[in-house]
């Protein structure tokens, strides 16, 4: 006894549709009593073998079973069931499109077929030549349709073959699938899928006609299952699962079964023939032709667009939160979604708003959208436009930008906002951004009664930004109505792995020497010491430092040279992220040189407005772009060919999109662009493998960035490349992590901020008594500040606010805040108006602030650029282990060595600009190989700490910090006892800028608190002493 194809894998998928074993004898199940078994009893697959489709009329020949499908256009169609020999027209009219795809290409006529699939042809064969909508198929009612599973089905096109399983419905070949031997070494699914894509066999291109019908066809070797559509590569073909699925799945007989169980559903089969089929153009580039693909869903974007209109249709929320990861297909889950919702007759014909939350991405789902050719499109041009459209009650799919509701004026006395409708759904993009502040107000105030979902693959679980609140549902476990996740993706090979190679810049400062002539230059200007410090601590910012010329320029060398070498022969093309828009011209420049003009290009933000002066027709001198004088005076090389043509790739969203086209088309010349916040979202180019960071990105966005790397694209680009010039690879396992229990404790804690919120606000109101807050104008403003006489009184309005803006910004964009929204607004604005101006300000840091940094520039030196340290690759596994090591903070320490030493100057009054730059590049060094999260808080707390390494006498500890006191000189060290003044005076001060009315009470309250306790003793090196946190601790939650 041996095993083979058709005895094992072929004849299990065949019984596991058919839901009994098939007998040999028979050949066939004659009726209809085969349960589907994945539910939906009264949908059923018949089996014909494919030598007994003969009986019912088929030719090796045919396409189409004319007996089922002449049956069904009968059933379907009731003029044709008054005169069955009209059905052999439409019969004979589908014949003709079969043979479209000798002349038009196979995709062209599959897509021809697919509108009369779809009920979208009519035909003169009513009553007196009327047309009338010729339906194949009965997507209402789906036990109207006659399903049958057939296996080795004979087809002679320009050569006769024998397919291993087909599925037709209503006598139209809708499914093919090929299967392998599971029991041969070196055999997989692509062998099956072989044989649809080229070889001797290659359907596609041979027997052209049989797959004009088809929807999808599928491939197993009785271990892993895949489907595609005609035209896919391998790359294209992809597993059906469930978002269930978390862990690895078993490669086995069972999954397969599974897998087929779920996909080849009759009911499944339908809703992704009806929602769910794109033919979309894809453009090649400048001067060659565009061609279309035809796109099917991935089993995330079919189970979340299906919960969507599911929830709409269903009210038991009016939220939900889609996680799916980054690059997993998000544009094309809200186009099928939107289509759905648009196509369910339960629904009405309601309005989809499609939101996102940059131009860039605007310009994108416009893209998909329109080269999906999908109906009822409407892209928002303006604010006006979106008003008109929701007051004018639209029925369009509107897409638009969370900005352009940003002339939405919200009136608490109009609760029906623009449109009260309850059958406006709205999809937005990268939830976690589009709804902070006023804007998601504005919106949910404008559609109070829409459905409102977020879709996003970095969700914010934090305190102000939440957006598990603003979208979960709480009915929802985990408060996401759909998940899926990096380690699915990576699983489903949806996404690539991303690899980060540290590349780490050493510097050398010469500090002695940037003291000496910063001292000559404060001398020169009559500086203060006051004026001193504010230049000196300006100049010291990490940004000068990452931004010296020397180390842009070995940066530059260094992409040139692994771009040469490592991304260019494998015809790939590469992104560099920089600091900031100075870094980026800096960065272009060089890049240029090392790689030639026509290979670099720049794309970010860029201030309109001439550049010569020049005058408007009224005489007056027309104002001169404010980036250019910028890098005039920061004496930036700027050729002024490239900044007008930057000003329009900035201006114009289809210059971008057409020089975005460039750099997706492998063969051209431009081959790195060069950013520093635009394209670090929601661009798509496959073609982008390596990203050259040097820009400290954390959390979200560093997720986002990354995933620009993450497409497939070829065979041979197994993975995304990062190449890491600041160490932030630390921050990707905190990012990916997800503590449901952390995010339920958010959700409470801005439920509890709800009920304190009256109190609050009333607290702040206390302090204007008798003041008229109707009174507009510099009276009413008057009239407020009188109340606030004195330092004291401000101070203490401006606690209170604090408090009071604090609970606001985590509660908002809830309706419970409309009531409060005038007194609020009142006192944001009175509270504005009492905060100081700083007397030094721009003018001084105009005058001296370039000297200074091109000071530092020219004694800071490039040792090396480090390629020894450990890589580390996202993929599935590993990704998860550093989450874990994460969650245990066992933090990857890496050895730099220090290339200087310093010596410090003994005057407590002011710290010398080298010596502060000098910790700064410490810690920036430190941290850059453990964890930039802890530099960027250490010099924060680090920034007005007094010098522990030179000794100072002992002050007197006021009374009222005795208690306090007492417990640190409980665990006190041999230089404890210099500190606990400052110890105390610190957590004094923190604590009282960080509390809040009954913070004890709430869990975000507590964590907080306890949070900038641990900072204040790592501050002293006191972090380990858990005896002295957790005395401190119960001090401070007693009494402050």
């Amino acid at each position: 006894m041996s095993f083979n194809e058709m005895n094992t894998i072929e004849n299990a998928l065949r019984d596991h549709l058919v839901g009994k074993p098939v007998t040999a004898q028979s050949g066939m199940v004659a009726e209809e009593t085969a349960e589907y078994i994945a539910g939906n009893r009264d949908l059923k697959w018949k089996y014909v073998h494919g030598e007994n489709l003969v009986l019912y009329g088929k030719q090796p020949q045919d396409v189409f079973v004319d007996s089922w499908l002449k049956d069904a256009l009968c059933r379907l169609n009731k003029p044709l069931a008054a005169n069955p020999d009209l059905a052999d027209e439409v019969i004979h009219r589908l014949r003709g499109v079969l043979l479209e795809a000798g002349y038009s290409g196979l995709i062209r006529a599959n897509e021809i077929f697919q509108d009369w699939l779809l009920g979208r042809i009519s035909m003169p064969l009513g009553k007196d030549g009327e047309h009338i909508t010729i339906h194949l198929l009965d997507f209402d009612i789906p036990q109207n349709n006659h399903f049958v599973v057939s296996q080795q089905v004979q087809f002679t096109g320009t050569r006769d073959c024998y397919f291993d399983l087909v599925l037709y419905v209503n006598g139209l070949p809708l499914v093919v699938g090929e299967v392998k031997t599971p029991v041969r070494d070196a055999i997989s699914w692509q062998d099956g899928a072989a044989d649809f894509l080229g070889g001797q066999k290659h359907y596609w291109e041979n027997q052209k006609a049989f797959f004009v019908p088809n929807l999808l066809c599928f491939a197993s070797e009785g271990k892993t299952f895949y489907y595609g559509a005609i035209g896919a590569r391998f790359k294209n073909w992809a597993p059906w699962h469930s978002t269930e699925d978390r862990e690895e799945i078993p490669q086995d007989m069972r999954t397969v079964l599974k897998s087929a169980e779920r996909l080849l559903h009759p009911k499944t089969l339908l809703e992704i023939l009806q929602s769910f089929v794109v033919f979309s153009t894809v453009k090649q580039g400048e001067g060659k032709p565009s061609f279309k693909i035809k796109i099917l869903p991935r089993y995330p974007q079919y189970e979340a667009a299906k919960a969507i209109v599911e929830r709409v249709k269903t009210q038991d929320a009016r939220q939900g939160l889609i996680w799916h990861f980054q690059g997993s297909g998000k544009s094309l889950l809200m186009l099928f979604a939107a289509q759905m919702l648009k196509a369910d007759p339960d629904l009405k014909n309601p309005t989809v708003v499609v939101v996102v939350d940059r131009v860039d991405l605007d310009s994108q789902i416009n893209s998909v959208f329109n080269n999906a050719a999908v109906k009822n499109v409407t892209p928002v041009k303006s604010c006006k436009a979106l008003a008109k459209e929701l007051k004018q009650d639209s029925r369009q799919i509107l897409i638009t930008t969370v900005f352009k509701f940003d002339e939405v004026e919200i009136d608490e006395h109009q609760t029906d906002g623009l449109n009260p409708r309850d059958n406006i759904i709205v999809l937005v993009d990268e939830a976690h951004r589009t709804q902070e502040g006023s804007l998601g107000e504005k919106m949910r105030w404008a559609l109070p009664n829409a459905f409102f979902f977020g879709l996003t693959g970095t969700p914010i679980s934090g305190l102000e930004r939440n957006t598990f609140k603003l979208f979960g549902s709480p009915n929802d476990p985990g408060r996401y109505l759909n998940r899926y996740s990096y380690k699915q993706s990576i699983r489903d090979e949806a996404t690539l792995p991303v690899k980060f190679e540290p590349r780490l810049v050493e510097l050398r400062i010469d500090r002695e020497t940037i003291d000496k002539e910063f001292e000559e230059l404060a001398e020169q200007n009559n500086l203060s010491e006051e004026e001193k410090t504010f230049i000196s601590q300006k100049a010291g910012k990490l940004a000068h430092l990452l931004k010296a010329p020397k180390r842009i320029t070995a940066i530059a060398d260094d992409i040139s040279d692994h771009f040469k070498t490592h991304v260019e022969p494998k015809q790939f093309k590469g992104m560099v992220v920089v600091y900031d828009r100075d870094a980026v011209v800096q960065m272009y420049y060089l890049l240029c040189e090392r790689l030639g003009k026509d290979a670099v290009e720049v794309v970010m933000n860029i201030s309109q407005g001439t550049i010569e002066e020049e005058t408007d027709e009224n005489g007056k001198p027309k104002k001169i772009a404010p980036d250019w004088l910028k890098w005039q005076k920061l004496d930036l090389p700027v050729e002024k060919d490239d900044f007008k043509r930057w000003q329009g790739i900035d201006a114009s969203p289809e210059v971008q999109e057409q020089l975005l086209d460039r750099y997706r088309d492998a063969s051209d010349p431009l081959k790195v662009i060069v950013v520093t916040a635009k394209l670090l979202t929601g661009f798509d180019a496959p073609i982008c493998y390596c990203m050259y960071l040097d820009k400290p990105l954390r959390d979200h966005t560093l997720l986002q960035a990354m995933c620009r790397t993450n497409r497939l694209y070829s065979d041979t680009k197994k993975h995304g490349l990062i190449i890491d010039y600041l160490g932030v690879f630390e921050n990707v396992a905190k990012a990916l992590d997800y503590d449901p229990k952390e995010i339920e404790g958010v959700v409470e804690s801005v439920e509890a901020f709800k009920k304190l919120f009256p109190e609050a606000i009333g607290k702040c109101l206390e302090y204007f008594p008798g003041v008229d807050r109707t009174v507009e104008g510099y009276e009413g403003l008057i009239a407020a500040q009188d109340c606030l006489v004195g330092n004291e009184k401000k101070d203490a309005f401006a606690a209170q606010f604090n408090v009071l803006k604090r609970f606001w910004e985590a509660i908002t964009p809830d309706p419970y805040l409309n009531a409060f929204r005038k007194d609020y607004r009142w006192l944001a604005q009175v509270y504005e108006s009492i905060k100081p101006v700083g007397g030094l300000g721009s003018l001084l840091w105009e005058s001296l602030g370039p000297e200074t940094i091109k000071l530092i520039h020219e004694h800071t030196e490039i040792d090396r650029i480090r390629g020894d340290i450990d890589e580390l690759i996202m993929d599935a596994e590993s990704v998860f282990e550093l989450t874990e090591e994460e969650k245990k903070k066992k933090a990857k320490k890496l050895n730099l060595s220090l290339m200087a030493k310093v010596r410090s100057k003994n005057d407590p009054r002011f710290e010398e600009l080298g010596q502060r730059l000098e910790r700064l590049k410490d810690k920036y060094e430190a941290g850059v190989l453990s964890s930039l999260d802890w530099l960027k808080e250490l010099l924060d707390a680090a920034r007005d700490m007094v010098r522990l390494e030179n000794e100072t006498h002992e002050e007197v500890i006021p009374d009222d910090k005795q208690a306090l006191t007492e417990i640190f000189l409980e665990v006190k060290s041999d230089t404890t006892p210099q500190i606990i003044a400052n110890v105390v005076g610190d957590i004094d001060q923190i604590v009282k800028v960080t509390r809040f009315d009954g913070w004890q009470s709430t869990h975000t309250g507590q964590k907080d608190i306890q949070k900038v306790l641990r900072q204040a003793l790592f501050k002293y090196k006191l972090h380990k002493e858990q005896e002295l946190f957790e005395k401190a601790y119960g001090y401070i939650k007693e009494h402050y």
